[in-house]
């Protein structure tokens, strides 16, 4: 079995910068837009490369998902930057007339998601975006793991037609997706082969999942871990074929599970496989301040959660 590595801790958000970065250079449809937050999105070196192709909109988040709309009728393909929160809630009637009803090819890119905000508290840090978002008819919503898959996915939907939802954070996170595991919309990964239980984790608690499965592994337990990017479309049929094997499954994520990944799962395997299934996600809940790594205890949303989920799935096999 591979054993993921930390390569070394780094922000997704720096993974966006990046791939934006090489988007600049090899795809010229390319635009960017910002909401008044250049640093916090990592876009300055696009825009220092490509200056006639980024526009500042300001503190006027609906504005921008207009403009972005419109850019797209001339053949550009807009990426939008600002918080999770402005990019979904504020701006929802936006999104949902003028870019899904539209079809319109605008990639709504969203930093700072879920709880790992940290210090600035419950207005900040979205819990229902996934949500808002997966529930718009032809989006797609991605919610990669680290820096790695994060700029692979920035890469990938630039060449994917209709609009995404890309999801990211703030917290520097361990980054351990080797270059030999390629970025498929739509296409989970198993990153840890098992028999017991699967654990299908999104985003941050990816990393989680992983670690989780060194723990099970001592008490004799073998966990299967998908790491599920992208949330829409999702990859029911890996995720049959894992759950047919293990007979159980957790889902994990950093956001409410209301709506979220595991609604999701919950969905697709009621439908085609039922299953025994534990949330690894907010209980209906606002987050508070806090750091990163105090929220995400108090939350429930690391390893041991993911463990003691683990082991309460399979009790009811």
């Amino acid at each position: 079995m591979k054993k993921y590595t930390d390569q070394g801790k780094v922000d997704t958000r720096s993974g966006f910068g990046a791939g934006l970065t090489e988007l600049g250079r090899t795809n010229s449809k390319v635009v960017a837009l910002c909401a008044d937050l250049i640093g916090s999105l990592k876009m300055q070196d696009f825009i220092d490369e490509n200056p006639e192709r980024f526009f500042q909109i300001g503190i006027a988040e609906a504005n921008m998902m207009g403009i972005a709309a419109g850019l797209t009728i001339g053949g550009k393909i807009p990426f939008t930057g600002t918080f999770a929160n402005f990019s979904t809630g504020r701006v929802y009637d936006q999104i949902r007339q003028s870019i899904a009803y539209s079809g319109k090819n605008v990639k709504i890119c969203a930093s700072h998601a879920g709880i790992t905000l940290g210090e600035d508290g419950a207005t900040h840090q979205i819990l229902e975006d996934i949500g808002l978002m997966k529930m718009l008819p032809g989006m797609t919503v991605i919610n990669p793991c680290d820096f790695n898959q994060t700029k692979a996915a920035t890469i990938s939907i630039a060449a994917h037609q209709g609009p995404v939802y890309l999801r990211f954070g703030r917290p520097k996170v361990a980054n351990f997706i080797t270059d030999d595991i390629p970025f498929e919309i739509g296409k989970g990964i198993v990153l840890s082969p098992g028999k017991d239980i699967t654990i299908a984790a999104t985003g941050h608690l990816v990393w989680e999942a992983l670690m989780a499965t060194e723990v099970l592994e001592t008490e004799g337990i073998s966990a299967e871990v998908i790491n599920i990017h992208t949330i829409k479309p999702l990859d029911t049929e890996l995720l049959i074929s894992s759950v047919e094997k293990t007979g159980c499954i957790v889902s994990a994520e950093e956001h409410n599970y209301l709506g979220g990944l595991g609604e999701s799962i919950a969905g697709a395997l009621a439908t085609h496989h039922p299953t025994p299934q534990e949330f690894v996600a907010t209980k209906d809940t606002f987050g508070e301040s806090g750091t990163p790594a105090q929220l995400m205890e108090k939350y429930g949303l690391n390893k041991n959660s993911i463990v003691a989920a683990s082991k309460k799935a399979i009790s009811r096999k």
